[in-house]
């Protein structure tokens, strides 16, 4: 495993729409194996192929509170939204930013996870959001398109709570 470079905003891949994955490769399972290592060691809780320069359909997640429960995303597909949150949502290519954006509360996603195994995965308020956030990644949208008031300064953000 290896620590691989999070692309950050301004960086044109971040713009495109990803391939979707026909199989698992020996070079997917190490793709994958290093956004976990890159996700947990930025401190992030999701990560999506196109922000360490690869056009895969292909993210991670984990938002438990140990870290410990990592959801493998491949070609996912989001099934059904309902309900409404706001809140701030920051990204790992956009470093010391924080936004306000409006998300479903409630996302079901399907998926396919590193043994090409179709899965469903459904969650709420902060796996809701970090679902639907990854998944824009792999059409070409991030956040900061979507805040409303535009971005913020971590620091100036924590001050305010």
């Amino acid at each position: 495993m290896a620590l691989r470079t999070i692309r950050v905003l301004g960086d044109e891949i971040l713009t495109k729409s990803c391939r979707e994955v026909k199989e698992i490769t020996p070079r997917i399972q190490t793709l994958i194996e290093d956004m976990l290592e890159t996700m947990y060691d930025a401190d992030g809780v999701g990560l999506a192929a196109p922000q360490v320069g690869v056009l895969k359909q292909i993210a991670v997640v984990d938002v438990s509170p140990e870290g410990d429960q990592p959801i493998i995303m491949i070609n996912p597909k989001i099934v059904e939204l309902s309900g409404e949150q706001t809140g701030q949502e920051g990204c790992l290519s956009v470093p010391g930013k924080v936004g306000m954006v409006k998300r479903a509360n409630y996302a079901k996603i399907k998926a396919f996870n590193e043994n090409m195994e179709e899965f469903i995965v459904e969650g709420e308020e902060l796996l809701a959001r970090a679902l639907q956030h990854e998944i824009d990644h792999l059409s070409g949208v991030m956040y900061v398109s979507k805040t409303e008031g535009g971005l913020m300064d971590v620091e100036a953000s924590e001050k305010e709570s």
